[in-house]
């Protein structure tokens, strides 16, 4: 594995926009547990996802208090991470995509970010 595949230090976090709700969060990070192959990696304990206060990194209002982060493990050592930050993004499409068409309004955009652990 090449120097900058190597995942023990960062963690993807997903932020919704401005018009997001707590639901949203909830809904979108139970999506992502389904997600093949998000699902194995959790599965195997290669990946932890949780929900954690959002942090302002950029200065624009958050509309819901909550990010999703996906932290690899150590047991996840293997895991190439542009990969799983594409399956993360690809997750991220899908859920928007399912919303559109069972609720009403357009779903909230969101953002798939690598971000290192000492950033927070």
């Amino acid at each position: 594995m090449a120097e900058g595949d190597q995942v023990a230090d960062r963690d993807i976090c997903i932020r919704l926009d401005g018009s997001a709700t707590e639901g949203d969060v909830t809904a979108l990070r139970n999506w992502l547990e389904r997600e093949k192959p998000l699902d194995d990696l959790l599965r195997d304990g290669r990946l932890r996802l949780f929900e954690r206060p959002a942090a302002d990194r950029g200065g624009a209002p958050m509309g819901t208090s909550q990010e999703i982060v996906i932290a690899v493990t150590s047991a996840g050592a293997t895991v190439v991470f542009q990969e799983l930050l594409e399956q993360v993004r690809n997750g991220l499409r899908a859920w928007r995509e399912n919303r559109r068409q069972v609720e009403d309004g357009e779903p909230p955009q969101g953002r798939v970010e690598p971000v290192n652990r000492d950033d927070g």
